[in-house]
């Protein structure tokens, strides 16, 4: 079977797709057969099967683990495919091959295992109890080659990462401990190998801390108890000097020198004295252009700036710590007015400094593409280097030490600046931790004394007057920052920085200069009163304009921060006062930026807000000023759909829809005359055709806003190509998103369009089509799966009902919905997804509708059975993905008026602002009220990106106070007295009565405490 295999393996990597599928269905149809996974564990044992092939078969055996090994594994398909022995036996094999097996290629006792790693997450203790033994075994004898010593140290790493329980790791944790301990200490191992077990010690510390609450006295006695013997070698290990420096073609190859340098710098990388390697790391990085960010085949980093970002990081961690920041706190008081310049203050600005340092590798990077100098400048790199931890690091002091950190790095940079030593590198890194400082303070509102204001604008004046084009840059960066944080004494040296930026944006020669400049307006301009920004708009529009049509904004690029700063730099300066947009450029400019990277979410994301701000600004002017805007975007907009539709630019169509979207939801009543004709057969063409879920969205609110706007001047229009009425296109609309070719996602609006609809042309204009519409509503209802989409329908009913309830159950009662009454259907998925609406107005209407439901005690409602309160199965142990999809949560069944009553005693904590956090987060608030309040703790919230959530949604939870889907619940005084008033009615009936008494004694007291 091995050649067989062999053969298949090989197709695999075939170029030839039929050859590669074929070859993958065949290897899926050997799983039945019990010598499959012995056949690939004695493949990848073969020292003489190329590499390559190795690797695949251990790819296809961890595939087949995952698959057919374990019910316990989360990708387990249903049947177990190996019989005990054979698991045995492959264990065995695949245990030996990634220890003690003398292998030259350490790709494929890595992959090995990651395979071990995988059986052992289902099978050990209890199937596999000799494999930590034996592990062990390996590491404690001093005869075990350094390859065998790697593998089990690597599979060690893999089981207290991903194998142990609390229990298991309780119970060898001393031996697992003493074990590392001495190969760490073992200075004839290679230093590598001696770093790996300090990962693992790292990694043991993790699992420690995870249960440190449940067991906090065992867990602190034993952590002390083990750190006795650990701390002598972790400082001896930093005090070490670093070994000979190899040159850069030998620093990744195998040899001595590189060997014991990676080896040292890793090492020294897993235990985490700056001021001892800062000399190599100036000659590496800031001097010459070495490669960093280097890890070996195992994970671990292994190059000297990884070193500086852990032991910058460690600075962080240890000024946190309260007994370190009571002794500092102390040292400074005793040095009093020498603090900023005699204490370990200085000496810590003075590390940052040198380690902000621009490398020589970003020098030449930021020469060719601005982005990447401004993806760092906005804090969107995922790129953390020593330069911007040593930015954190400052950043942590200034808060906890506030103005003390601004002075002390006031005499740092006037000793950089006065110093003729000094490179353009030490001023411009001086001057980044500064602009870090100033930006953090103004994001907690936090300002500087004009003292020391005018003294950093000293240093920005000279920096501005300097040759090199990166002093430059940071000059007018720190200019903006600062202008934002020195309060109004500061604002005629603002006003000159003002001018100063605009003149450098058209004259100065160097890009990086331009886009700096084009960055510091977004903070000069509101750091300004608009009384002297005002007058200036006209110009830095002009200027950005100038600059825009010098660049091709449509060239590809890796990222588009120049556009993004392009766009908020114009944003701001329309904000000003957004009239502008009525008599100049600015809006043409704007969207002539978006639509070159509508591709991009935070570009159009930015562009859009903008719009809507500037849409309502205007509209808050009156009637002809809204006029005047949509005679300025309507043609852009629909044109862009046009160019959209014909390059196949489905973005581009996009963002233009979503702006029409934006434009008819602010616009007055009644609309502009000919808004219709304009938009319409747009929207119609492009709902009628699209499956596009971004582009049906705004589509779909856009037709309903104007609906909603005015239903005259829609009413009278007609469909120029099918001569059809409005009212007749809008329920074709409606058909299409409600039939199957469209699905929730993209037809989440439709259930609002159909509603607003209803509501507006009345069962007259309507006639028969309005049973037929509600019937699709209904049967489309029942196969709803996303929450919002499931909403939009719902609302259709409960609007309805708000207008005649007896008329909604009689229709519903009537309906068929695939051989069912529509009555049960559409109630029981109502009341079961009604506690997860959102809105402040679609849950107002929802619970007046619920309300008018139970009060017609209507005995067909109360026949309908829906789903009531979870059943909670006390198993002791946390569901995994496949235990929940064979073992679903169960619920009670209730009838649907109990169900009502249930849903309106929610809703009435809700409505009050006092709706039950869970004990988690209640856990949570109560340890971080007693913990240290300088110490950060992480929100307990999770966000389920599975949700199938919008972007819509997703940009409302940043804005925390909206009643979105991830929208704060406020309080809401009007629902509350309804639903007050709702209970004590409902409470005089003895049917009432009845329903109370089968509530849960949370839902009892809840009613009780209204008296």
């Amino acid at each position: 079977m091995e050649q067989e295999l062999l053969s298949l393996l090989a197709d695999t990597q075939s170029p030839v797709a039929d050859t590669r599928k074929s070859a993958e269905l065949q290897l899926l149809r050997l799983y039945s057969n019990e010598n499959f996974p012995l056949s690939l564990a004695a493949i990848a044992s073969h020292d003489s099967v190329p590499t390559n092939l190795r690797q695949s078969t251990l790819s296809v055996l961890r595939t087949f683990i995952a698959a057919a090994w374990s019910p316990n594994l989360d990708e387990f398909k249903g049947q177990i495919l190996i019989n005990d022995v054979n698991k045995s036996q492959v264990r065995r094999a695949l245990l030996d091959l990634a220890t003690v097996t003398e292998t030259p290629e350490r790709k494929v006792k890595s992959s090995a295992s990651f395979a071990v790693s995988k059986i052992a997450s289902a099978d050990f203790p209890e199937q596999w109890p000799e494999l930590l033994p034996t592990i062990l075994q390996i590491i404690n004898d001093a005869n075990s080659t350094a390859s065998a010593l790697h593998g089990a140290l690597k599979v060690l790493l893999d089981l207290v990462d991903t194998g142990f329980n609390e229990e298991q790791f309780f119970n060898v944790a001393r031996d697992l401990l003493t074990s590392l301990f001495n190969v760490a200490t073992n200075e004839s191992r290679k230093p590598m190998l001696r770093a790996l077990a300090v990962a693992v010690f790292r990694s043991c510390f993790d699992t420690l801390e995870m249960v440190l609450e449940q067991h906090k006295t065992a867990v602190k006695q034993f952590m002390d108890e083990v750190l006795g013997g650990w701390f002598p070698f972790f400082i001896s290990t930093l005090k070490a000097p670093l070994p000979q420096a190899p040159n850069e073609e030998e620093e990744s190859k195998e040899g001595e020198i590189p060997s014991q340098w990676r080896g040292i710098i890793g090492l020294k990388l897993q235990v985490v004295k700056l001021s001892n390697i800062q000399a190599a790391y100036y000659e590496f990085y800031i001097n010459d252009e070495r490669q960093g960010r280097l890890e070996d085949v195992d994970g671990l980093p292994y190059t000297l700036d990884f070193l500086v970002l852990e032991e910058l990081d460690l600075i962080q961690t240890l000024i946190k710590a309260p007994p370190v920041k009571a002794e500092l706190q102390q040292q400074l008081q005793n040095a009093g007015q020498a603090a900023t310049s005699s204490s370990w203050l200085p000496e810590i600005l003075k590390l940052a400094g040198s380690y902000a340092q621009i490398t020589t590798e970003e020098e030449g990077l930021w020469d060719i593409d601005v982005n990447l100098f401004l993806s760092e400048e906005t804090s969107v790199t995922a790129n953390y280097t020593p330069r911007t931890c040593s930015g954190d690091l400052v950043v942590k002091l200034g808060e906890w030490l506030k103005a003390l950190t601004t002075e002390g790095l006031l005499v740092y940079l006037n000793n950089v600046f006065a110093d003729s030593s000094s490179t353009w590198k030490t001023r411009e890194s001086a001057l980044f931790i500064l602009n870090q400082l100033l930006r953090d303070f103004h994001e907690v509102s936090q300002s500087i004394s004009p003292e020391l204001a005018t003294g950093f604008s000293n240093l920005i004046q000279f920096s501005l007057q300097q040759e090199h084009e990166f002093l430059r840059a940071r000059g007018y960066l720190v200019a903006g920052i600062l202008a934002q944080v020195a309060g109004e004494a500061f604002s005629a040296t603002a006003a000159s920085y003002l001018e100063a930026t605009l003149k450098a944006i058209s004259e100065d020669p160097s890009e990086v200069v331009k886009v700096s400049c084009i960055r510091a307006l977004q903070d000069l301009m509101p750091s300004l009163p608009a009384s002297m920004t005002t007058p200036l708009q006209i110009s830095v529009i002009s200027a950005i304009s100038d600059f825009v049509s010098e660049h091709d904004l449509s060239e590809p690029s890796d990222s588009d921060d120049l556009k993004v700063t392009l766009a908020e730099t114009l944003r701001d300066t329309i904000m000003v006062n957004p009239s502008v947009v009525l008599s100049s450029i600015a809006i043409d400019v704007l969207f002539n930026i978006a639509s070159n990277g509508a591709t991009n979410f935070q570009l159009t994301m930015i562009v859009t807000e903008a719009f809507e701000d500037i849409a309502e600004s205007v509209a808050d002017q009156g009637h002809d000023s809204f006029v005047r805007l949509c005679e300025k975007v309507l043609p852009s907009l629909t044109g862009a759909i046009d160019v959209g539709n014909l390059t196949q630019e489905n973005a581009l169509t996009n963002f233009a829809a979503d702006l029409l979207r934006a434009l008819a939801e602010r616009a007055l009543e009644p609309l502009p005359a000919g808004f219709v004709e304009a938009v319409m057969p747009k929207l119609n063409r492009l709902l009628l055709d699209s499956t596009d879920a971004e582009l049906i969205r705004p589509a779909t609110e856009a037709v309903r806003h104007m609906l909603s706007h005015d239903f005259n001047q829609f009413i009278t229009w007609r469909d120029p190509q099918s001569g059809k009425e409005a009212t007749e296109v809008v329920l074709v609309i409606i058909d299409r998103l409600l039939g199957p070719a469209v699905d929730d996602n993209a037809a989440t609006e439709v259930g609002q369009l159909a509603a607003e609809l209803v509501e507006k042309a009345g069962s007259e204009r309507l006639g028969p089509y309005l049973p037929q519409l509600l019937r699709a509503v209904a049967q489309r209802l029942a196969t709803a799966e996303q929450a919002q989409f499931i909403q939009s329908l719902i609302l259709v009913f409960a609007r309805l009902t708000l207008i005649s309830a007896r008329e909604v159950v009689d229709f519903l009662a009537q309906v068929d919905i695939g051989g069912q009454s529509g009555l049960p259907i559409v109630i029981s998925k109502w009341l079961e997804n009604s506690v997860n609406f959102a809105g402040y107005d679609e849950i107002k209407q929802n619970i007046i509708a619920l309300a008018t439901l139970y009060n017609l005690e209507d005995p067909r409602l109360a026949q309908v059975q829906v789903k009531g309160d979870l059943i909670i199965q006390e198993t002791g142990r946390i569901k995994t993905r496949s235990q929940t999809r064979n073992n679903p949560d169960q619920y009670t069944t209730v009838t649907a008026p109990l169900k009502i009553v249930k849903v309106l005693v929610e809703e009435l904590a809700a409505a009050s602002g006092s709706k039950e956090i869970d004990a988690a987060t209640a856990a949570a608030l109560e340890e971080e009220d007693s913990d240290d309040d300088d110490w950060e703790d992480l929100p307990s919230n999770t966000l389920d990106l599975s949700l199938g959530v919008t972007k819509q949604e997703l940009m409302a939870f940043g804005e925390g106070g909206t009643e979105g889907v991830f929208g704060v619940r406020k309080r809401d005084d009007e629902t509350q007295a309804f639903l007050l008033d709702f209970f004590r009615n409902a409470s005089t009936k003895p049917e009432f009565q009845q329903l109370f008494a089968t509530l849960t004694p949370a839902e009892q007291d809840k009613l009780r405490s209204l008296g």
